[in-house]
């Protein structure tokens, strides 16, 4: 097997899912087992691994992956084996996949988010898990990104992935955002077979032009520029970019809060799991 093909089948091996909740937390924690809705969970299924990224409700443990586990088993039930004392409501109808797992762990170094994030799902790989020292290491849709997440931080740019961007009630998702001290840079990889036709080369002028006009600079670079010119062209073009709008600025050593973004991996519109 290649080295891209294992590459593409170690894809959602391990997930990052939601604990908005002390008590699905209590649930891990005492019975060893979280729920996933059925219609809304990931493409990438069944996860080996499991872990959590806690919302703002957990105060000093907030917006970081701190426990995880390895799934010892799925099986799909209905709303009432999961709360057979809940009255009934509107959820009783749902079916849910419980996943059990072996253990709950705790990280010795959680993975945090330097900036306020909503999220739901992030498919990823076991290796990358165990790599991750922040939430954008976690990504993996892409490996043309990937390449240049691991060119970025070596610049020390303050940088997010897949950042979402509301313009005109337009919905969008960068690549990478970059904030620098002046300004910010939206930056996209376009793969060879994305953006080759005419109504995707209309698309992407008419998201460039909505971006702009809320103030974001925006750059291009195909698949032969990031694998092939990321020191002669790419990187220099990204340099001159940051210098022209006053350098990069410094990353946040934990997350300030940015109520405006949200990003949503692999999910539909909601954020509670219920």
């Amino acid at each position: 097997m290649s080295e891209q093909s294992r590459q593409s089948q170690d894809r959602g091996e391990a997930l990052i899912a939601i604990l908005n909740n002390p008590d699905d937390l209590a649930i891990l924690q005492h019975q060893g087992w979280y729920r996933i809705p059925v219609r809304t969970a990931p493409k990438r299924w069944p996860p080996k691994l499991l872990a959590f990224y806690q919302t703002k409700i957990f105060g000093d443990e907030a917006y970081a992956v701190r426990h995880h586990g390895s799934v010892r088993q799925i099986r799909e039930v209905g709303r009432a084996e999961l709360f057979p004392h809940e009255a009934p409501n509107a959820k009783s109808d749902k079916r849910y996949y419980q996943i059990f797992l072996d253990n709950l762990n705790t990280l010795a170094q959680p993975i945090i988010s330097r900036r306020w994030r909503r999220i739901v799902f992030i498919p990823t790989t076991i290796e990358k898990f165990w790599l991750a020292r922040e939430i954008n290491d976690l990504f993996d849709d892409s490996p043309l990104e990937n390449r240049l997440w691991s060119r970025l931080k070596t610049l020390r740019a303050e940088a997010e992935r897949q950042w979402r961007v509301e313009v005109d009630r337009e919905r969008y998702y960068l690549d990478f955002a970059l904030f620098c001290r002046w300004g910010r840079v939206d930056v996209e990889t376009d793969g060879d077979s994305w953006h080759v036709n005419r109504a995707g080369a209309a698309r992407d002028n008419r998201r460039d032009a909505d971006l702009q006009t809320s103030g974001w600079q925006v750059l291009r670079f195909t698949t032969a520029e990031v694998q092939e010119r990321m020191e002669s062209h790419c990187v220099p073009v990204i340099q001159r970019m940051a210098e022209h709008l006053g350098g990069f600025g410094v990353p946040e050593p934990y997350p300030p809060i940015d109520i405006n973004n949200i990003v949503m991996c692999e999910a539909p519109e909601e954020y509670q799991i219920d």
